[in-house]
């Protein structure tokens, strides 16, 4: 889906009542249902039909075909309640996927706004009776926006007999298709939390209501039903004060260590105290004649309709479990008290099992069995999938691996041996990787460098290089889109061992061939059983943000000038171990094939360097600079007016709704000559260590990246868990211990950071909600504040058990780009940025990292890198946008960014001057 922005700022202001108009000629609903249709106001010139007049069960619609209706079982005797999720393109709904499986006793079928017609909607919900209620989810823009609101609207009002649930923007629809204005908040509010009142509505049974109670609710939108316009038919339920907003410190809230859906489930731990002792709610009273008042919850006087401003699915929302299981009540008491025929249900197996395309992947699992002989596949046989692939971007239906064994499926046997407590004898990882990688400046290597000296945040590094028989490098580039092909093609180069190279077309993409070649791999579990860590072989590189148009995100409006993928297959592997000081070194072969020499070879290399531990490597003859290039600082490809006024334009696009935050970013660039990029890496990693770093030489390509990276994308290990470490809130270290501690704590309860944080976390819950089992998505560690040489920054932890039939590629398609690097909601947040950024970021936001051959993966997000290719040198920065940003502040949080790594880079070059 492309998006145009129907939510533009004339649009949107009016200088009098602030309202968001797309004016009714007159009521759409009155007290007396009147015969025949009312025309629902569209921007398009098709007109949408609205009936307006209804029997049970039954639609009036000249575009529907009158049929008998099945009869309905009831629903208390089925045990479970049938969802059809709606979703707004947002990155939220799949948390409330999570919970709904959970608590509704099925996971929901989801479905895009615009997925399906209103005669396929019909057919489902009323002939094929597959559903029992509907959950329309958040999204970006506003109901007024058919784009933004696609069915949603045709749903709320031709399905007055089905209960519905709408959040946020399907709250908003609720009150816009009835008659209420949707108008500017009286501030955006995005990732924070607020306290709510109620009436005590069956939607709010069993939770507390009033801005003392423990019920905190965490909002984010720009926009709100102005409860002046509501008409008589929409009651409201819920409300909070306009100005009851603050961070998560502040509210006091706790987080579950196991989630099951909110954080009223599983244990919990306190996160932190409030800035004060006593109540931060202010006072409830009216000033003056302004009622502060804004509506929180409304529901329908007649239909069970009902609509949420905030978002019960947020990790931070109390009560969130409690309020869907109370929408689940409602459905099925609603269903319950029907007593036409017609109403009763058919038995679940006849319904959204079968007619709805899809639904059997979500309603059973599909079985799976590993393929055996003499070893295993982790990619093992699965039923043909009964759902066909979207062509509007990846959903979670798509990501099944539905790739056979090959008959000639090549078995990898491994072979490892382990030097115990051999690491510090040697004089660590930098001399290892030297002497056995490092002669021809790190041509053709890599190495995945756990460089911080806290073990705590990392435990391995794994190095290795061109050399054995099964090594290759792939290198990617997209097409360039005037050639009028699929925005997902491009070009392969393939060179192996032997430096022969091999010329290709991927229609598909990378991601798709990636996935395929793990796929062709069998191998034995035994051959690792006894490793302490998962990577044993495999491709190791790099992917490039470009490739988020493989992963539903808008088309590309730049191109890269490097490529925008590149691996090798490693098959030769040496791994340390910093927290028991042993060093592992692994070799893959093909089984039937002679194994090779790289144990022994190696073996003698780390014996002779026990002799010759202290040898300084970066004492070697490297290349003159050019002083000129010494001097020379790194120039931002956006001035400090430009990217402002960008920041400004961000916090625009907010307001109005379009997203809740914007990771805005620019690259900083300069020329770099012949500098070696091995030794400019060796002097980033003292200067700058980090749990992520990474270094990669692909001299085919004339690229390299000296990556300090304090970040983890995602995870997968063997037992099938993934974790995301997202980062959300930077701030410089101070000069002295004092001041040091004060900015830590500043860091920790900034509502702004905090709020950045938040937001980040629950786009993350959702990417891994799409391919995790239900109720297994929860945050161990949330809003950490860890220090590194020259920031603080704030980590959180999402984990989640996979889904076995996703494969590890098809986990990173969820994911990536990682929610840190775009904002939320990923696709809109994705779009507004290509649009105000004036180039792609290349490798930059992407991801470093690798796919082992035995299923597992684990990626960094590119960030605090330097990218040599070719002559120059650049550096990726910025920060995420939100509704509190100040753009001054921002445009030094980007620059400081960007100090550490190109600090780095100017000292190497003045240092090699000097030599």
């Amino acid at each position: 889906m492309y998006f145009s922005f129907c939510s533009t700022s004339s649009e949107l202001s009016y200088p009098s009542e602030n309202v968001l108009r797309f004016s009714f000629a007159r009521r759409l609903f009155s007290p007396k249902w009147k015969k025949g249709f009312i025309s629902l106001p569209h921007r398009g010139t098709r007109k949408v039909l609205a009936a307006s007049r209804f029997v049970p069960g039954k639609l009036e619609d000249s575009s529907v075909v009158k049929k008998s209706l099945p009869i309905r079982e009831p629903v208390e005797r089925i045990g479970v309640v049938r969802t059809l999720l709606i979703d707004n393109y947002d990155s939220y709904t799949f948390n409330i996927y999570q919970a709904l499986s959970t608590i509704n006793g099925v996971p929901p079928v989801v479905i895009r706004n615009d997925e399906w017609t209103w005669e396929e909607a019909y057919h489902y919900l009323y002939e094929d009776v597959a559903f029992d209620n509907i959950v329309i989810s958040p999204g970006p823009g506003s109901p007024m926006c058919p784009a933004d609101i696609g069915i949603c609207l045709r749903l709320l009002l031709e399905c007055r007999d089905i209960p519905i649930l709408g959040v946020c923007l399907g709250h908003q629809a609720l009150g816009y298709v009835h008659g209420a204005h949707v108008v500017h908040a009286p501030e955006p509010v995005h990732g924070r939390l607020s306290g709510i009142e109620h009436d005590g509505n069956i939607l709010f049974s069993d939770i507390p209501s009033g801005r003392n109670s423990d019920f905190k609710v965490v909002r984010y939108h720009s926009l709100i039903i102005d409860k002046e316009s509501l008409p008589k038919e929409l009651v409201p339920i819920a409300w909070t004060i306009y100005d009851d907003t603050g961070s998560f410190s502040e509210k006091k809230l706790c987080v579950p260590v196991k989630n099951t859906g909110s954080p009223l489930n599983g244990s919990v731990i306190p996160v932190s105290e409030k800035l004060e002792n006593g109540s931060h709610w202010p006072s409830s009273h009216v000033d003056g004649k302004q009622d502060r008042h804004i509506l929180m919850g409304i529901m329908h006087s007649s239909f069970p309709h009902y609509g949420l401003q905030f978002h019960p699915e947020s990790i931070a929302t109390t009560y969130g479990s409690q309020l869907f299981k109370n929408f689940k009540d409602i459905t099925v008491d609603y269903w319950s008290r029907c007593k036409s025929t017609s109403l009763r249900r058919r038995n679940i197996n006849d319904t959204a099992n079968m007619q709805v395309p899809g639904a059997t992947q979500l309603l059973k699992e599909l079985s799976r069995t590993r393929f055996t002989g003499n070893g295993s596949s982790y990619y093992g046989n699965t039923k043909k999938s009964l759902f066909a692939a979207k062509t509007n971007g990846v959903d979670v239906f798509d990501l099944a691996d539905l790739s056979y064994p090959k008959p000639h499926a090549k078995l990898l046997r491994l072979k490892w041996k382990k030097h115990e407590r051999l690491a510090h004898k040697v004089g660590g990882a930098k001399n290892v990787f030297m002497e056995i990688f490092g002669k021809n400046k790190g041509n053709d290597t890599f190495w995945l460098d756990t460089s911080s000296t806290d073990k705590a945040r990392g435990r391995f590094s794994f190095m290795g290089g061109k050399g054995g028989s099964l090594w290759k490098q792939l290198t990617f580039s997209f097409s360039d889109q005037s050639e009028g092909i699929s925005k997902h093609a491009g070009h392969l180069l393939i060179e192996d061992s032997q430096s022969s190279t091999e010329k290709g077309f991927l229609e598909e993409g990378f991601l798709d061939f990636l996935r395929k070649e793990l796929s062709s791999i069998s191998y034995d579990e035994k051959d690792f059983a006894g490793l302490p860590f998962d990577f044993c072989g495999g491709y190791v590189g790099c992917i490039g943000y470009d490739i988020k148009v493989e992963c539903g995100m808008p088309i590309n409006r730049h191109k890269s000038n490097a490529p925008d993928a590149c691996f090798f297959f490693a098959d030769n592997v040496v791994a340390i171990d910093h927290q028991l000081d042993d060093v592992y070194v692994l070799s893959l072969y093909e089984e039937g094939t002679a194994e090779t020499s790289f144990l022994n070879d190696t073996e003698e290399k780390l014996i002779s360097l026990m002799g010759s531990s202290t040898r300084k490597f970066e004492d070697q003859t490297l290349p003159v600079i050019d002083s000129s290039q010494c001097k020379t600082s790194f120039v931002p490809d956006k001035s400090r007016e430009q990217y402002i006024n960008d920041v400004q334009s961000c916090m625009k696009y907010i307001k109005d709704g379009e997203s809740y935050e914007l990771c805005l970013t620019t690259q900083n660039r300069r020329k770099i000559g012949n500098a070696d990029p091995l030794g400019l890496y060796l002097h980033l990693r003292e200067r700058n260590p980090a749990p992520y770093a990474a270094f990669l030489n692909f001299s085919n390509a004339n690229l390299s990246l000296c990556s300090s990276s304090p970040e983890r994308f995602l995870k997968l290990d063997r037992n099938g868990m993934l974790e995301a470490k997202p980062i959300k809130g930077t701030i410089a270290r101070g000069s002295t211990p004092e001041e040091d501690e004060l900015l830590k704590l500043q860091l920790k309860l900034s509502e702004k950071n905090q709020a950045e944080n938040l937001m980040i976390v629950d786009l993350l819950r959702n990417d891994l909600g799409r391919v995790c089992e239900p109720g297994s998505v929860h945050v161990p560690n949330l809003m950490d504040v860890e220090s590194y040489t020259t920031v603080h920054t704030m980590v959180s932890t999402i984990r989640g058990l996979k889904k076995p039939d996703i494969s590890p590629v098809e986990c990173v398609r969820a994911a990536f780009p990682g929610g840190s690097m775009t904002g939320a909601p990923k696709l809109r947040s994705v779009e507004i940025l290509d649009s105000l950024e004036n180039c792609s970021r290349g490798l930059y936001s992407g991801s470093i990292g690798y796919f082992s051959y035995n299923g597992t993966f684990d990626l960094n997000i590119v960030i605090r890198t330097v990218v040599i290719h070719e002559d120059e040198a650049s550096i990726g920065a910025g920060g995420a946008i939100v509704a509190l940003s100040n753009p001054e502040d921002e445009f030094e949080e980007m620059i400081l960014k960007t100090k550490a790594p190109a600090n780095a880079v100017i000292e190497f070059c003045s240092d090699q001057r000097r030599q």
